[in-house]
């Protein structure tokens, strides 16, 4: 009687894993599948109003228009790329690494942050076309002053996240560590660290797509190559179609490094529950 009983279960427990698997792969194909979906109905709406209004090429081209110009044109595009993802990069890691620093400074140092925060809140108000004049005009006309950009987009962002991540620890977790005499050390990297990371990605996620647009930003005083300049020189030759090229290459590489930061905090942030859908 007992092993039909056993045999049962497994069988019960097996259809529920299967069920369980099964939907698992249903909604990751949803994941995908929609984005798709979604893409495809905004270039088909885009087509119909390009072809009912009748709208002139040099005000919006049409998506064909927009895939030729990419076929055609894609090395000098990726040579366009290049100097901004590099600066993007750059200013991501930069600003990021500032941030966390500076993070760590005002947690450990209350006085600090008291001081130096609100200057922090300040400086983030200045638009950001404000700032890049200025920067050029202190670092010269290279990669530098985009890189610089770049990273004062990152920066806050990340140091508002970082402060509380730091911040926000259990305090029931701390007391523990002060029981067992942890040092400020310990403390810091087994508790406040880990603690501090899901804030970190959060911020970071953001930072990816930010510090691209401040690489481009930045690149439209002054510069000669990179996404941004390319954006200037279609927009005064009225190539629309370029135009439209260019933002397109440059959103899919701000795309994809937000893909990299989200697939780095899978394999790094692994405690955390899946959020549901």
């Amino acid at each position: 009687m007992a092993e039909p009983i056993a045999l049962a279960r497994d069988a019960g427990a097996q259809a529920a894993e299967d069920a369980y698997r099964a939907a698992r792969r249903a909604l990751e194909w949803r994941r995908r599948l929609l984005p798709l979906a979604g893409f495809l109905c905004l270039v088909v709406v885009w087509a119909a109003l390009v072809y009912v209004l009748k709208v002139p090429p040099f005000v919006a081209p049409s998506p064909q228009a927009v895939a030729r110009t990419l076929a055609l044109k894609y090395e000098m595009l990726l040579a366009n790329l290049w100097p901004t993802a590099i600066e993007a990069v750059c200013g991501f890691l930069l600003g990021n690494f500032v941030a966390i620093v500076i993070a760590t400074v005002f947690v450990h140092k209350k006085t600090m942050e008291e001081a130096f925060f609100p200057i922090v809140v300040l400086i983030n108000t200045i638009p950001v076309v404000a700032k890049a004049p200025i920067l050029v005009l202190l670092l010269g006309n290279g990669m530098e002053p985009k890189i610089a950009i770049a990273a004062l987009i990152c920066f806050f962002p990340t140091l508002v996240n970082m402060v509380r991540g730091l911040e926000s620890v259990n305090p029931q977790a701390m007391e523990l560590m002060r029981v067992l005499s942890a040092s400020k050390r310990e403390v810091f990297f087994k508790l406040r660290v880990l603690n501090s990371l899901p804030y970190l990605f959060s911020a970071l996620k953001i930072a990816a797509s930010t510090a691209v647009i401040g690489a481009i930003v930045g690149e439209w005083i002054g510069s000669t190559v990179g996404i941004g300049a390319l954006i200037i020189q279609a927009t005064y030759n009225f190539d629309s179609a370029l135009l439209y090229a260019t933002v397109i290459v440059g959103s899919t590489f701000s795309i994809a490094f937000f893909l990299v930061i989200t697939g780095i905090e899978r394999l790094t942030v692994r405690w955390q529950a899946p959020v549901p859908s």
